[in-house]
């Protein structure tokens, strides 16, 4: 998981990604399907080499703010 530094332009160009890896940080190019703002949160899907990674939008279930009073 990583957040964006830099937004994607989905198919017309990367992002980049700060990844959270070996006691640091690194920054990565990033790629998507679709394009993702400055700030969001992603999850690596994939790796495109030494340096470039493909990314989706990730939002934790943990966040759910959804009323959970009725289920089991």
């Amino acid at each position: 998981m990583g957040v964006l530094i830099i937004g994607t332009r989905g198919s017309a160009g990367p992002g980049e990604v700060l990844v959270k890896i070996r006691g640091g940080s690194e920054a990565y190019l990033a790629w998507s399907d679709k394009p993702l703002k400055q700030g969001v949160t992603v999850l690596v899907i994939d790796s495109r080499g030494a340096r470039a990674v493909d990314v989706i939008e990730w939002a934790s279930p943990l966040d759910d703010t959804g009323d959970r009073s009725n289920r089991r």
